[in-house]
């Protein structure tokens, strides 16, 4: 028997953040430096991509998008033992070190929530997994986790469910959101319970703010941007190491605006997940978010920041169940 949660939510106390640690979390495989020998063992064809660089150590060019597409295909092998990993040309390829960290983060997130301990079966749903599907193939192969991810783009979703297919090791199940604008409505069932949602939003308000980043990191990696041949001058936009179409990297209103849409709805389904979740790009964004959740009345919020090198990230968590109900939830 199953026991759901049916309390009513409380005025909620102050968002508690926790602070970056200086890398990576502990349970993160990849906090030291790439080993390319054995990424070469699990994925010999990263073996052309890897040169010794002006500093003596083996590396990647990280401004090629296809190094950095094959550097992936190695980690998801060597790590996850995730075969057949491929994304198609101009979709969205992941680091993979910043995307386990979210896992792990997560985990502690339940742990907290269960006295200290992991429950036996959990139950995570991806909002937009995108064609790499790179959240559930790590929830489910580092954790054992029951792993949802839907998906708007049809060519996305075939994608993720062709690598879902060649690891059936894995506990994977794809949902196409046929609902326009719709995050958890159409994709959580009847009676279907979940333990955490996540999400990794598009991040910028405009086509033309998400080239501007572009150009940024193309910058910051030494490298003029690049342009599409096909484009003409006016119209040519920088293509990233790491690609991404227009919907998994702007939408109107950006991060706040899409996150408020998914504060809005996951109020319909308060009791039907224990935590949501999201990335946040901007630190700027936290006050607006953390108002727009007063409002819906989550009666917890936590915001965990994350750290890799320089780079600098969090994810917002809210509930809607009070700490003394998180051991009788029950997602399975």
């Amino acid at each position: 028997m199953q026991a759901k949660p049916r309390s009513k939510t409380s005025r909620p106390a102050a968002p508690s953040v926790t602070k970056a640690p200086a890398q990576l979390h502990p349970r993160n495989p990849h906090r030291g430096r790439y080993d390319f020998p054995s990424l070469i063992a699990a994925c010999p064809a990263l073996a052309p991509f890897v040169a010794v660089n002006p500093y003596g150590d083996e590396s990647i060019d990280f401004a090629n998008p296809a190094a950095v597409k094959m550097l992936n295909r190695a980690l998801l092998a060597a790590f996850y033992g995730v075969q057949n990993w491929d994304v198609p040309a101009g979709y969205l390829c992941p680091p993979i070190p910043g995307r386990a960290d979210y896992i792990h983060n997560l985990a502690d997130l339940l742990i907290d929530s269960h006295r200290g301990k992991m429950p036996a079966v959990v139950r995570v749903l991806d909002i937009g997994c995108g064609a790499n599907c790179v959240y559930p193939l790590i929830a489910a192969s580092e954790y054992g986790w029951e792993c949802v991810g839907s998906e708007v783009d049809e060519v996305a979703l075939a994608n993720a469910q062709q690598i879902a297919a060649a690891n059936p090791q894995l506990n994977i199940q794809l949902r196409q959101q046929k609902i326009p604008g719709a995050m958890f409505l159409g994709i959580i069932q009847d009676d279907e319970f979940f333990d955490l949602t996540l999400c990794n939003p598009p991040f910028h308000a405009s086509l033309a703010e998400a080239s501007a980043g572009s150009q940024r990191k193309w910058k910051n990696l030494g490298k003029a941007p690049r342009t599409s041949k096909a484009a003409s001058a006016a119209e040519a936009k920088p293509l990233l190491n790491f690609g991404g179409q227009g919907g998994e990297l702007w939408c109107e209103g950006g991060e706040e605006a899409f996150i408020q849409r998914m504060i809005s709805e996951s109020r319909q389904i308060a009791q039907r997940c224990l935590w949501f979740t999201s990335l946040v790009s901007k630190a700027s964004s936290l006050p607006l978010l953390y108002r727009t959740l007063e409002k819906a009345g989550a009666y917890d919020v936590r915001t965990i920041e994350m750290s890799q090198g320089q780079k600098q990230s969090r994810f917002i968590a809210w509930t809607f169940i009070p700490p003394a109900s998180h051991e009788r939830f029950v997602s399975a």
